[in-house]
């Protein structure tokens, strides 16, 4: 195996134990022994088991950070473009559970306050601009945006990790669901909701 192989390989199996037993759980010796090498080889690499942790952490924080990301940077309106970060939330969830179970669990000795919730006030942030507009033109103040933005990604959130242990409904009609609620608020549910995004 190369160098660059090697790394990859121990970032995966990493990532599999970190999902199963965290961090404190796994031990250097059983990543090398399920990888097949000496623990000397992860320090070559890694620097530490914390070292490995740290990466595993900052790989999938970009994924999904890219993700929604790229989610919130279409030019649409604001409805379709929660719709479209929701999607990619659950679609993250559902593609990379590992990475998604990684990021709600220990937080990283760089992230102190936590992998998830550090994603989620970069995420705030953006929402609370898209949502800028729709809330002036209906009267909102501008400190009102930032409240709910924070009410907004919270739900989709909370909604994300209920549903990474059912995986029901179809993660559209939970996508659908979910911005029913936000933008209709429980006085004006649909019975029905659909999605109206292409994703």
């Amino acid at each position: 195996m190369t160098g660059p192989q090697r790394r990859t390989q121990l970032l995966g199996i990493g990532r599999g134990l970190f999902a199963l037993r965290g961090l404190d759980g796994t031990t250097i010796e059983e990543i090398a022994a399920t990888a097949g090498v000496s623990k000397p080889v992860i320090y070559e690499h890694f620097g530490s088991k914390d070292g490995l942790y740290r990466q595993v952490v900052e790989y999938e924080f970009h994924i999904l950070l890219a993700s929604i990301n790229d989610a919130l940077a279409e030019d649409a309106k604001p409805r379709v473009l929660v719709e479209r970060a929701a999607l990619a939330l659950l679609s993250y969830i559902e593609d990379r559970t590992d990475g998604f179970r990684i990021l709600m669990r220990d937080a990283p000795p760089s992230q102190p306050e936590g992998a998830f919730s550090t994603l989620l006030s970069q995420v705030t942030a953006r929402v609370e601009h898209i949502l800028e507009d729709e809330l002036a033109r209906r009267g909102f103040s501008p400190a009102d945006g930032a409240m709910y933005a924070q009410m907004l990604v919270g739900m989709v959130a909370m909604t994300g990790q209920w549903w990474q242990g059912s995986r029901t409904p179809d993660k559209r009609e939970v996508a659908a669901h979910l911005v029913n609620l936000a933008w209709n608020g429980l006085t004006g549910l649909q019975k029905d909701p659909e999605i109206r995004s292409e994703g």
